[in-house]
């Protein structure tokens, strides 16, 4: 038998349907391939008795015929998402061992449909970071390395843990957010496909807030295929969140393979950088000669207010996050550090429970927020967010069906490299923070490696609510580059 965890999520669907195996043999050699990479530090807790009692329940199922679209398959959940009777943390100390007495919307509807969890991915605290180094659990370690180098790298943040399981096949798809990048970038950064889809396509119910008008859930699996199979149980409008929006879920699988024959595909000049390296535009070049070997057709576009939306977006971000921190007070739950007053109590408990990078944005979200600033910063991010949005409605008034960029400036870096200078860091974000700003879907697709050997992604934009677009031309460009698997070292 083929090891089960090389599988794509939709070859164990087939074979669990064809009884060739049973959902508990495929937990347990996941289970395995988890204890045996505890140095990639993907997962903050491992559910291994639950694991093993979903996939006995959903194997009698099966044997019934009553199997649902996930059935019997094992996921990771990103920490971010509340899990009933399960130690949710953010990956912050301020939550101490929080175990929700609820499940998160997207996760009960993935064990509706029949999937396994596994266990808890590790994250940027919060989701605060672009590297999974801030996490109170220690960094998350990518499973790819330079060719002849030992150099532990990062799987990129916030949704590192996600990232970093599916590279390194220990989970056959996993939740994830994203509020500036964190499913898109950590994907491109391990050779993973992840799609953020439209904001208000999937629920934000039960998932612990950052910058509430920005957060949005996705998958990060293996194949553009496997991303829409999961993308399909995660969607869908949840009334207990006024944010999600009423309309029908697709069968976004049924776009994989679909022509994209006549499709026309912007091609921002914004997008290109001074200094970007040369590797990132030959990618890009020939991602679009993909796209238009298969029938698309490329057109020049622009989007003009591309150069603001990093400074508005860490205006607009840390000022949502100082806000849905604020309820972080060692009162009701988690972490407290007892004080002589209530104000003491607060400022002992937050000052031990939130992390530097944590700390540094509610800071920054207080001062453009403050009395004096804010109509000086907050209000005119969110001038500039209205002008962003603007310019993509522009390119899709003129009959643009998806807009191709690269994902990030650079290849996966080392842990520890850039962590003295933060503008260094958010700059990761500088090709992904305009899609969560102007609230549309993005994916991003393994498209090719830099000259050490590590995987470079590619990012495709598309119109609201139109993510089966995207699968159709992400499908396109997989199955030009092929798809990546790191080097087994751990």
């Amino acid at each position: 038998m083929t090891d089960l965890t090389s599988l794509t999520l939709a070859e164990a669907r087939e074979g669990l349907a064809n009884k060739s195996f049973t959902s508990l043999e495929l937990t347990d050699a996941h289970l395995g391939a988890i204890e045996a990479a505890r140095a990639l530090n993907a997962f903050v807790m491992e559910t291994p008795d639950q694991a093993r009692a979903m996939a006995r329940a959903v194997d009698a199922k099966i044997a019934r015929g009553e199997g649902g679209p996930l059935a019997g398959i094992p996921l990771g959940i990103k920490d971010l998402f509340a899990t009933k009777d399960v130690r949710t943390t953010a990956c912050s100390k301020i939550l101490g061992n929080f175990v929700p007495p609820y499940e998160s919307t997207i996760t009960s509807q993935l064990w509706r449909d029949g999937a396994v969890m596994l266990g808890k991915l590790n994250n940027d605290e919060f989701a605060m970071g672009s590297s999974n180094e801030t996490s109170c659990f220690g960094p998350v370690v990518n499973p790819w390395r330079r060719e002849g180098s030992n150099t532990t790298l990062v799987p990129g943040g916030s949704s590192g843990g996600s990232a970093s399981a599916v590279a390194a096949l220990l989970c056959m798809g996993a939740t994830a957010t994203d509020t500036g990048g964190s499913i898109r970038q950590p994907a491109a950064f391990t050779g993973t496909v992840g799609i953020k889809p439209t904001y208000g396509r999937c629920s934000r119910w039960g998932i612990v807030a950052f910058a509430s008008s920005l957060d949005q859930a996705g998958p990060i699996a293996r194949t553009v295929r496997d991303s829409a199979i999961l993308m399909r149980s995660m969607a869908g409008h949840d009334p207990k969140d006024t944010t999600s929006v009423d309309r029908a879920v697709p069968d976004y699988e049924a776009a994989i393979g679909k022509s994209v024959k006549g499709m026309k595909i912007g091609i921002p000049k914004e997008y290109r950088l001074d200094g970007m390296p040369a590797e990132i535009e030959r990618l890009w070049s020939e991602g679009a000669a993909w796209l238009k070997a298969a029938g698309a057709e490329l057109i020049d576009v622009s989007l003009p207010h591309t150069k603001y939306a990093l400074p508005a977006y860490y205006i607009v971000a840390p000022a949502e996050a100082s806000s849905n921190l604020a309820r972080y007070d060692g009162v009701r739950y988690g972490l407290r550090v007892p004080g002589r007053s209530i104000g003491e109590l607060y400022e002992n408990t937050r000052a031990e429970g939130f992390g530097p990078e944590v700390r540094r944005r509610v800071m920054i979200g207080t001062y453009v927020l403050s009395a004096g600033y804010y109509d000086a910063y907050y209000l005119r991010a969110q001038k500039v967010r209205t002008l962003i949005k603007r310019d993509f409605e522009d390119c899709f008034a003129k009959g643009v069906h998806a807009i191709l960029t690269p994902a990030t400036p650079s290849a996966a870096f080392g842990i520890g490299e850039k962590g003295a200078d933060p503008v260094e860091m958010y700059l990761n974000d500088i090709f992904t923070v305009t899609v969560n700003m102007a609230g549309l879907p993005g994916i991003a697709v393994p498209a090719g490696k830099d000259t050490q050997g590590l995987p470079l992604g590619l990012q495709l934009i598309g119109r609201p609510f139109d993510e089966e677009t995207l699968f159709s031309l992400g499908e396109v460009i997989e199955q030009a580059a092929g798809r990546f698997t790191p080097a087994r070292w751990w």
